[in-house]
């Protein structure tokens, strides 16, 4: 199966498909909310897979109600995620075929994240690739963040590509909802979410995995 346009840049997000940092947060999370006191459901974080922290409070409040204490949450297991990932968060599998291929073709490309750009830089850094990226949209550089379009169409104007000629590669539903919302070709690398009906609606394709994207890519180029 082909892309519907030919690619003239691509948007990548980062936690679950650049780096496999989600299962290290849903980790920092179970484990702080246990110490809490509180037992954390895997459905609930599934909920907040795709969220900036704000997003991911209100699922919280949802769930244990309002008197639940977000912030402390947050506090808590931040310090416990940045000391599991310290040293080095682990890089997905074809990344690094996928970055090359876009090289050899010239392609332009952007992280849009609802991750703060400190830990963008700190990821990305660690795997001496912050440089291989021409734009970097993190939380607190648009408006609205996913499942809003916003991060991708910030991400489009940073490129200087019109949204419908980007492909966006994203591994959660509320991401999926992001780049398509923005009008680009939108392809699914499932991590700890499935696809479900309405992702397959969404996406042009739903890929294995990178390499599987990164087979497409040459095969377009």
């Amino acid at each position: 199966m082909s892309l519907p346009r030919p690619v003239k840049a691509v948007v990548f997000d980062m936690d679950g498909l650049l780096v496999d940092t989600e299962r290290v947060y849903c980790e920092a999370l179970t484990l702080t909310c246990r110490d809490m006191g509180h037992d954390l459901p895997e459905a609930v974080l599934h909920r907040m897979i795709g969220h900036i922290w704000m997003g991911s409070a209100v699922v919280l409040r949802e769930h244990f109600g309002e008197a639940f204490d977000t912030d402390e949450l947050r506090r808590l297991s931040t310090e416990r995620f940045y000391g599991i990932v310290q040293a080095e968060v682990a890089l997905k599998a074809g990344v690094l075929e996928v970055l090359d291929e876009l090289d050899r073709q010239g392609l332009p490309r952007a992280i849009a994240t609802s991750s703060r750009r400190h830990d963008v830089e700190h990821h990305m850094s660690a795997h001496g690739l912050l440089d291989r990226f021409h734009a970097i949209l993190a939380n607190g550089d648009y408006p609205r963040p996913k499942p809003n379009p916003d991060p991708y169409l910030k991400a489009a104007e940073a490129l200087g590509v019109a949204p419908e000629d980007c492909l966006a590669l994203e591994d959660s539903h509320n991401g999926v909802r992001a780049a398509a919302g923005a009008g680009m070709m939108t392809i699914m690398v499932p991590d700890l979410l499935h696809p479900t009906e309405e992702m397959h609606a969404l996406c042009v394709r739903i890929a294995r995995d990178l390499h599987e994207v990164h087979d497409l890519l040459r095969r377009q180029g």
